[in-house]
């Protein structure tokens, strides 16, 4: 079993800091909100577009998958009462030659394979599309 931590501290009424190895991150904590942090949600989203982004680095060596680029896009919608997330919708963006069946392998996998992404499934609607990018 592999096991994660994080630390995470409020700094003022205005944000918060999550560290964890290294690395840390801003988090928006502002009732108001503020446009330099991820909030809760986007945090959220960030982390399943990072799972998907992180799963597409792990299985395109092992299907000999050759691309260009990746994007994903991800939408996220939140009721108020009881406030959660309802649905979260994404794009695949993939910058490839590769034929139509290898992009749904590449989904597939990156699908079956994904920590967050599976963990999120259980809890809300994850739907989604991989497409090639425009040339």
């Amino acid at each position: 079993m592999l096991e994660y931590r994080i630390e995470a501290r409020r700094i003022d009424a205005h944000g918060a800091v999550a560290t964890t190895k290294q690395a840390e991150i801003v988090l928006d904590t502002d009732l108001a909100g503020r446009p330099d942090a991820f909030n809760p949600a986007e945090l959220l989203l960030a982390s399943v577009a990072a799972c998907m982004l992180k799963g597409i680095e792990r299985v395109t060596p092992m299907i000999r998958f050759e691309l260009r680029g990746v994007a994903v896009e991800l939408h996220g919608v939140r009721q108020d009462s009881p406030p959660k997330l309802v649905s979260i919708d994404y794009e695949l963006v993939i910058d490839t030659d590769e034929t139509d069946q290898r992009l749904e392998l590449l989904h597939k996998n990156v699908r079956k394979y994904g920590t967050i992404s599976n963990t999120v499934a259980e809890a809300t609607r994850l739907q989604g599309l991989i497409r090639r990018a425009a040339p």
